[in-house]
């Protein structure tokens, strides 16, 4: 907690206490994760924008918000480390706020952390955000000979039966809290996510040193080429903006289609 408010890495680990409770969140702030955080019982958010990106998917959860009466804003991924909760709020600046936030004080170009006090500050109530989409993982009919792919709309839904599976996820590339062990908790053979506009010390593609460091080849689509939280779009038009040492040792290279990526991972041969 800092300043009443409570900070955490990530919408997918967050304690019972935000009930109600306004809370900076370094998660991308895309329709999947504002609507994790609100199914968490969250009263008002500030996330990170995740680079803004393919039709603006990264603040598409502000409006989801505020359909449902909630304060939400989004922190300028180039101020504050995506996935990194304290440095979001000790250097996060907004960039977007919906309306309901901008009722209560919070403007573009404010600290996070002051933005959030205005959360804090209001009477806030933890609301009903409905389902979660059925689809937000998805095993493609598999191929003869060939690893499964799998498509996760957050690397959280990775699971025991994704190990050695080429995985794509809509998540952002960057560590939580700079924890290597957040990068996956699979080992699967390859994974990638969207890269959150690369932002603040490059930590929207933090995680791929961390796979290398796993013999896991890694990498991440451009924000402007998929939406971030969405999967199905990261294998529809994904774009390759990043790869880690053990990808580029398999032949992927930046500007390949995500598509591309994934069948030659799912082809490739042995481990790497």
């Amino acid at each position: 907690m800092t300043g009443g408010v409570l900070v955490c890495d990530s919408v997918t680990r967050m304690d019972p206490a935000v009930r109600g409770r306004a809370v900076i969140a370094a998660s991308h702030g895309g329709v999947y994760a504002v609507h994790l955080a609100l199914s968490e019982g969250v009263g008002g958010l500030v996330v990170s924008d995740g680079g803004v990106g393919l039709a603006r998917a990264g603040i598409a959860g502000l409006d989801f918000a505020q359909a449902l009466g909630v304060p939400c804003a989004a922190i300028d991924h180039r101020s504050a480390r995506i996935g990194d909760g304290a440095d979001c709020a000790a250097r996060g600046v907004i960039a977007f706020a919906n309306a309901q936030a901008q009722r209560l004080g919070v403007r573009a170009g404010m600290p996070a952390l002051q933005a959030a006090q205005c959360l804090a500050a209001a009477p806030l109530r933890a609301v009903d955000p409905g389902p979660l989409p059925a689809e937000a993982r998805t095993v493609l009919p598999p191929q003869a000979g060939r690893r499964p792919i799998v498509l996760i709309d957050s690397v959280s839904l990775a699971a025991p039966e994704d190990r050695g599976a080429v995985v794509l996820t809509g998540s952002h590339g960057g560590l939580q809290g700079g924890r290597p062990e957040s990068a996956i908790k699979v080992d699967v053979f390859a994974a990638l996510y969207n890269d959150a506009g690369i932002g603040c010390d490059g930590a929207g593609v933090s995680r791929l040193p961390a796979l290398d460091a796993r013999g896991i080849a890694g990498a991440t689509v451009a924000a402007d080429s998929a939406r971030i939280g969405d999967a199905r779009s990261a294998w529809e038009t994904g774009v390759i903006s990043r790869v880690n040492q053990t990808a580029r040792a398999l032949g992927v290279r930046e500007g390949q289609s995500a598509r591309a990526w994934a069948e030659g991972m799912a082809a490739a041969a042995g481990r790497p």
